[in-house]
């Protein structure tokens, strides 16, 4: 093919310019005229663009257009993007498409996955180099880092974070409660309400424990109680609070000297009394009890117990036993003459037992003789003989042979023996009497009297 160029007029007007230079021009137009007779009737694809991204072509022939049917194209992505569904080489087919999709998107990381009562924010989504934060609902605790970067392969700079329930729950116990215990009493009741248990995460508590006395009464002293409660996760939440009862206490007493004193309640707290009796022998002077009281103390006498100061010298032999009703007991030893062998053997055998008779409180009369020479005796204090007289012919008591009469003291004619008896039958005799029984459990338990 021959091509003559040929310009008619077109330089009419222009400026004259070098001549080389419009032969370069020249040149350039005529070989891209070439260029297209050759391709005309060549399939093409569409130019291929990309956003974010650079295409490199090659043509079958190595021609300048590289788009024309069996042109290979590579697609590369720019940093921080890559290739969406598609392929990093695609070829121009003959159907004028090319043989795949192609796209760049920008680099994404697996979208975090919320923590359970938290949650995260992020800087940019989970796009390449965005920051998240994570954080915790209140009660609540992060465990893990606290931040991660979208990295650019993908993945998150560590792992993710959860949220734990680290904090014990709150407890509060009542105040040091204080109680003085009411009169007679050693306890004082005392009463609260279960405190109730605060969970700063879910609220989700378990049964408040109580270890310790639970209300109610208390006796004397410092009593510590504590409550526990737990959340879900087992943390625990505890309080500790303290009762404290007092009781007014008076100064002990003790009991007078050969005397002894019953108490109830604990003997000297406020309210409690004490009873003061005499041991046999002994009768009481001064108060018969005392009360232990809240304040000053009221005046009263002074309580002992003194010796039993018998009167032989009253006129009549009941007079006589008078003295005796509900204090003593009565043993009364009648015999002929101090010479009487049952006699004997009754007095001998009761200088061993004077303890005994003491614990029981018994009183021996001796009535020797016969009237007027006849004596009568009560430990070393004599009874006139007229007196003497009276007694035996009250109680009817034979002069001419020997007896022995047992009374109780209200008075009563228990027993009477016309033979000697020992000490032993006497005291088991005496101890079954109505209201001895009560009177050896005072001697034992409260004044701690026994014979050796």
């Amino acid at each position: 093919m021959e091509v003559f160029l040929y310009f008619p007029k077109m330089l009419k007007g222009v400026p004259c310019v070098n001549m080389d230079t419009w032969l370069v021009v020249s040149l350039f137009v005529y070989v891209q005229f070439c260029f297209s007779l050759d391709y005309e009737g060549t399939t093409w694809c569409a130019p291929i663009k990309v956003k974010h991204g650079d295409v490199s072509c090659r043509s079958p022939g190595g021609e300048y257009y590289g788009n024309v049917m069996g042109s290979r194209c590579k697609i590369r992505c720019k940093r921080g993007y890559e290739m969406q569904h598609g392929h990093a080489e695609v070829v121009c087919m003959a159907s004028k498409h090319w043989s795949g999709n192609y796209a760049c998107r920008e680099i994404r990381c697996p979208k975090l996955q919320m923590p359970a009562n938290g949650g995260y924010t992020c800087s940019d989504g989970s796009y390449l180099n965005s920051r998240c934060e994570f954080f915790c609902s209140p009660g609540y605790s992060l465990k893990g880092p606290n931040t991660v970067t979208c990295q650019y392969h993908k993945t998150w700079t560590s792992g993710e974070s959860v949220c734990v329930d680290v904090d014990g729950p709150v407890i509060k116990c009542p105040n040091l409660k204080e109680k003085t215990a009411e009169p007679s009493r050693l306890t004082a009741r005392v009463t609260w309400d279960t405190p109730e248990g605060k969970d700063t995460a879910d609220g989700i508590l378990t049964d408040v424990i109580l270890k310790g006395k639970p209300p109610g009464h208390f006796p004397e002293g410092l009593h510590k109680m504590s409550y526990t409660v737990y959340d879900r996760a087992g943390n625990k939440g505890s309080c500790r609070f303290s009762v404290r009862v007092r009781v007014h206490r008076c100064s002990p007493m003790t009991p007078p000297d050969n005397g002894f004193m019953k108490c109830d309640s604990d003997g000297n707290n406020y309210g409690a009394t004490c009873e003061f009796k005499c041991t046999g022998g002994y009768e009481l002077q001064g108060s018969t009890a005392r009360v232990c009281q809240y304040g000053p103390t009221l005046s009263v006498t002074e309580t002992n117990c003194a010796a039993m100061n018998i009167n032989v010298g009253v006129r009549t032999a009941s007079g006589l036993l008078d003295q005796f009703y509900e204090k003593r007991r009565l043993l009364i030893i009648s015999a002929p003459t101090a010479s009487n062998h049952y006699y004997r053997f009754q007095m001998t055998d009761l200088q061993h037992a004077q303890c005994g008779l003491d614990l029981r409180h018994v009183t021996v009369i001796e009535l020797v003789g016969i009237y007027p020479a006849q004596i009568g005796r009560i430990h070393h204090r004599l009874i006139p003989p007229g007196l003497a007289l009276q007694l035996r012919l009250l109680l009817q008591i034979s002069h001419n042979n020997f007896n022995m009469v047992m009374i109780d003291k209200q008075g009563m004619d228990r027993e009477r023996y016309t033979y000697p008896i020992t000490s032993a039958q006497i005291f088991t005799t005496i101890d079954k009497w109505q209201g001895r029984i009560d009177e050896m459990v005072l001697q034992q338990q409260e004044a701690g009297h026994t014979c050796q």
